[in-house]
Parts: C-alpha cells; sequence; structure tokens
C-alpha cells in the first residue's frame, strides 16, 4: 500500500492487523520487561489479548457490512470503526495495561466522532491529520482520568509525549503519526528516570513499550513501509537494593489478588464505585461510559471488590487472579506430576479446508478450523486445548501469522494445568510432515522436537490467484494472475495454474527432496495434481508422491518437498 492522505476505516483495520501481528513477535519482550505494578510477566500478553478482542469487533462489523451492502463491498466509515475498535478492546480488555489502552482507544472513538459529526453538520470534511492529533489528546486525558492514582514513567507518560509530540506537527497524518511514535519511543526511553522500579530491574515500562509497537504500526499503515524488525531493546535483571542499602523485607506488600469484570451500571454509581476500590487496593482503573464499564483492581479481598461491584451495579465476566505467580506455577506442576500416568497426550491442529480438517482428525488431531482470511482466536484455541482432556497438548499452527495467537493460547492454557508446546508449523503440509513422526509414547520434549525436526525439513509452496495489481519478489503482478509461493515469498508469476505449478515444483525439488504432497483446493481443476505428480516422475522417478484432497478455498494447491 502506499502513502495515505486521509485516515480512512480500511487503514484502521489495517492498524488492528498490523498491530496484532507486531504485538505477538514483542510480546515475550514485553512480558519480560514487567516489574510494574506486579512483575507478573503478562503486560504483552494482556495487550495482544485486549487488541485481540478490539480487531475481532472491527472484522465482524466488516463483514456486516459487506453482508449488507449485497455484492460484499461495503464498509463501514472511520467513526464506527475506531467505535467498534474500542468496544471490543473494552469488552476483551486484559490486566492494568490492556484495560488502560481499551480507554485510550475509547478517548480517540468519542474525538473522532465528534469530529466527523461536526464535519457533516458543516458539509465540510476535516483533514484526518489535526483529527488524529486531537484525538490522541483526548485520550491521553481519558486514561489519566481512569487511572486512580497515576504514576509517572508508565504507559501513560508515553501516550501523553506522544500527544505532546505531535501537538506542533505540520497536518499532513504522516506527519502527526511519525511524530507522535518518535516522541512516545523517546519518552519510553526515560521511563526509567521516572520510576525507581523500572531504574533498579534495568527496564523501560512494558506498557509503554508495547504503546509504541502500536504507534509504530500506525506509522507502517499510513505511510505504506514494512513494519520494522521488533528488537529486544531490554533485558530485565533482578531487583536488588542499592550497594549503601540494606535488604528490607518489612515493605509494602503487593495485594494477592487481581480482580477484573464488566460492570452494567449508571455512570453516576461509578464515583462511588473507584472511591471504594480504591480503599480496598492498588492498581485501579475503571473505564468505559454509557452504562457499560470495565474494573481493574489489585486487592487482598477480591470477595469485598466484587461486592463493590454489585452494589454498583451488575458484574459480569469476573477474573480472579492470584498474583503469587510462582506458587501458582508450582501447584499447577505439582498437579502435572501426580496426574494418573494414564492421561493422554494431543494433537492440536488449526486448519482450513473440510478435506484437510478429516485429514488431520483421521491422524488423531484436534482440529480446529480456520475461513479464508480469518485465523481462531485465542479464546478458540484454549477452548480446544481444554477440550482435550489432556495434560500434554501439542499445537500447530499451520500458518506464520498464527504463531503468536498460539502462543498466547498455551501460556493461557497452563493456568489449567496443561503443559502446551507450538510447533511452528507455517503451512498445512509442515503441519502434516510433523504428525507423521508423533509418537505419544516417547518423552514429550522427545515428541516435541521430533514434530518440529520433520516440520523445518519441509519446504512449503502454493498456488493462489492475485487479486490487485502489486509488487512482489518476482515483479509486477496483475489481478488475475497465478501466484507461485515457496516459502512464503512470491517466487513465480504466470498465468495457468498446471504450468505454475510445473515451475514450482521444479524450483523446489532443484536443493533435492524424497517426498512431495500435494493438497488440492476448491479450486484446482481435476487432473492438474496428477499430471504434476506424472510430470515429476518423469524427470525424478526416485521421488515419492502424494496428493490429498483439501478443500481450502485460498489456495489452489499447496505443495510440500520433504
Amino acid at each position: 500500500m502506499g502513502v495515505l492522505g486521509e485516515l480512512d476505516a480500511p487503514a484502521v483495520r489495517r492498524w488492528c492487523r498490523t498491530g496484532l501481528q507486531q504485538l505477538g513477535r514483542a510480546r515475550e519482550e514485553i512480558d519480560a520487561l514487567n516489574v510494574y505494578p506486579v512483575p507478573d510477566g503478562d503486560t504483552g500478553t494482556n495487550l495482544f489479548l485486549t487488541l485481540e478482542s478490539g480487531t475481532a469487533e472491527v472484522e465482524a462489523l466488516f463483514a456486516r457490512e459487506a453482508d449488507a451492502n449485497g455484492d460484499g463491498t461495503g464498509e463501514p466509515t472511520l467513526p464506527e470503526t475506531i467505535r467498534a475498535l474500542a468496544h471490543g478492546a473494552l469488552m476483551g480488555a486484559r490486566g492494568n495495561s490492556g484495560v488502560i489502552l481499551s480507554q485510550l482507544l475509547r478517548g480517540m472513538a468519542d474525538q473522532i466522532e465528534l469530529e466527523y459529526r461536526e464535519a457533516a453538520e458543516a458539509r465540510r470534511p476535516r483533514p484526518s491529520g489535526p483529527v488524529l492529533r486531537r484525538a490522541l489528546r483526548r485520550a491521553t486525558e481519558a486514561a489519566y482520568v481512569a487511572v486512580a492514582r497515576p504514576v509517572e514513567g508508565t504507559m501513560l507518560t508515553v501516550v501523553r509525549a506522544a500527544a505532546d509530540g505531535c501537538d506542533a506537527s505540520p497536518d499532513e497524518v504522516t506527519a502527526v503519526v511519525r511524530n507522535a511514535a518518535s516522541a512516545a519511543r523517546e519518552a519510553l526511553a526515560r521511563t526509567p528516570e521516572q520510576l525507581d522500579v523500572l531504574r533498579r530491574a534495568g527496564v523501560v515500562d512494558a506498557g509503554g513499550r508495547g504503546l509504541c509497537v502500536l504507534l509504530d504500526a500506525l506509522v507502517a499503515v499510513v505511510t505504506g513501509e514494512r513494519p520494522a524488525a521488533v528488537p529486544r531493546t531490554h533485558v530485565p535483571v533482578p531487583l536488588r537494593p542499592e550497594p549503601d542499602e540494606e535488604p528490607c523485607d518489612d515493605g509494602p506488600r503487593a495485594p494477592a489478588f487481581e480482580v477484573i469484570y464488566l460492570l452494567d451500571a449508571p455512570d453516576e454509581a461509578v464515583p462511588a464505585l473507584r472511591e471504594r476500590l480504591d480503599a480496598l487496593g492498588d492498581s485501579l482503573v475503571v473505564v468505559g461510559g454509557e452504562g457499560l464499564w470495565n474494573v481493574h483492581v489489585h486487592v487482598d479481598d477480591a470477595g469485598a471488590a466484587v461486592e463493590a461491584g454489585v452494589e454498583a451495579g451488575r458484574p459480569h465476566r469476573i477474573r480472579i487472579t492470584h498474583l503469587d505467580l510462582t506458587g501458582a506455577a508450582a501447584a499447577r506442576e505439582r498437579e502435572r506430576e501426580h496426574a494418573p500416568a494414564a492421561v493422554r497426550r494431543a494433537i492440536v491442529a488449526v486448519v482450513q479446508g473440510d478435506g484437510l480438517a478429516a485429514l488431520f482428525t483421521e491422524a488423531g488431531a484436534h482440529v480446529v478450523e480456520a475461513g479464508p482470511g480469518r485465523s481462531p482466536s485465542t479464546g478458540a484455541l484454549v477452548d480446544a486445548i481444554r477440550d482435550t482432556g489432556a495434560r500434554e497438548v501439542v499445537l500447530l499452527p499451520n500458518d506464520p501469522d498464527g504463531h503468536a495467537v498460539a502462543g498466547v493460547a498455551g501460556e493461557q492454557a497452563q493456568a489449567y494445568g496443561v503443559r502446551v508446546q507450538v510447533v511452528p508449523t507455517k503451512a498445512a503440509v509442515q503441519g502434516i510432515a510433523a504428525l507423521a513422526v508423533h509418537e505419544p509414547g516417547r518423552r514429550f520434549d522427545q515428541d516435541v522436537v521430533g514434530m518440529t525436526s520433520a516440520a523445518g525439513a519441509t519446504r512449503y509452496g502454493a498456488l493462489t490467484t492475485a487479486t490487485r495489481e502489486a509488487w512482489t519478489m518476482a515483479g509486477v503482478c496483475q489481478a488475475g494472475d497465478v501466484l507461485g509461493i515457496i516459502d512464503g515469498d512470491i517466487a513465480v508469476i504466470g498465468q495457468d495454474l498446471a504450468e505454475t505449478g510445473r515451475i514450482v515444483l521444479d524450483r523446489m525439488l532443484a536443493g533435492g527432496g524424497e517426498l512431495v504432497t500435494l493438497v488440492t483446493g476448491a479450486a484446482l481443476a481435476e487432473g492438474i495434481a496428477d499430471a504434476l505428480v506424472g510430470g515429476m516422475r518423469y524427470g525424478r522417478p526416485e521421488v515419492d508422491a502424494v496428493v490429498y484432497d483439501g478443500g481450502q478455498s485460498i489456495y489452489p494447491l499447496l505443495i510440500g518437498v520433504e
């Protein structure tokens, strides 16, 4: 995509997708930075889950608009899209950082709706650069109001710096987002100077780091540039006393529980709720409005925090997490150690297409089906892992874009006493190769290593059809061209499925191979796969081949070479 002149609904949709992808890549680093307000190592995960919830609502909005238009071309407005993002984030907000993020998005949505309504009444457009600048300012103000006791050196400081940074920028939307992202990164670097716990741990603020990732993703969407690789910027070290300090064990103790719930309550009931919860604990954040709120607090008395919500309105989706993570992890490990020997191991695989689903099921995997351009959510994967009833689960995402979601789902499933390992399969053919060497009788770690090795030794390719003109590594393609993909990159541009498939297969076999796997899609004409196998055997009789009917919709043909 090129440089955007104005921010629009499709750009927000791409921001959601790009931000989720980049947060997924940075999630473990952000988790490792997390030492404040409690060192529970989940800030990156919480931000990811919060944005995932918002992204799902945006995708649902686009799907509804396309269906309502009849020909699949309808799309929502910018205010509708940013409102859907904010509402989805509110409904799925996790942790202190996720709740604050949802409020930032709500503040942006409120300002954008106001600006566009006024522009419509005045019958004149408003450039989205200044609108975005004012939206960031309102988001900052909303976040500071939502946090009971704002602390500098945190996510709040970083977002305020972003808003300050674009105040004097030119009105072009590219300048606004670049200045905001640059100012946020500079503020993030200063957070250890503002918060002593960060300085002593040798880290920057985790929530602020996540916010920088999201702003950088917005820059990539607006400018058309590819998002930069997310580097590991800081490595935390154990907290330790200063040289002239004596270790002290009688300092303030962190509360025992994190309590989060959604609350249906009138706006006038919230001030009293804030006051009561503030007296019960710390890290209090209450966000939302118009009768729906998300409440987050750290307390020793979780029951009292929930009762406060009952007095204010109707709490639901209540989540209570013990903040003694070391003890909780040890308890789960003891539970696994004393589990009956007969408890089985399971494979959970993400696949698209009825044929592939049947193939993986016959091989013993529990299947989670994906749709065209749609991956399963973290919650869907966690449910699938739990539904296996196994203590050990191997997860096959079969898509590079699904690795982050699979990693989060594996960590979430640990709360239920399940040990999960993700084999980073990038295509269904790698999943097939991994399943072929799966041995339940081996030790879990050995089985995972064997499956990972088999997947890694399988090159993967595919055929698809271009939907628009675009630059690729193989040159410029036009709508309707056949694209040959090898190991995730477009390597061939052709006009015919059969001929393009032959070229792709020849290139993949140029480096050697013992087994070729072809998975036919719904759009592949009958006989093409057999012709490819016949031509291959004529030139390479030593190579075996197997053909499966996958039924996938996006790729007429998937190719694997082991």
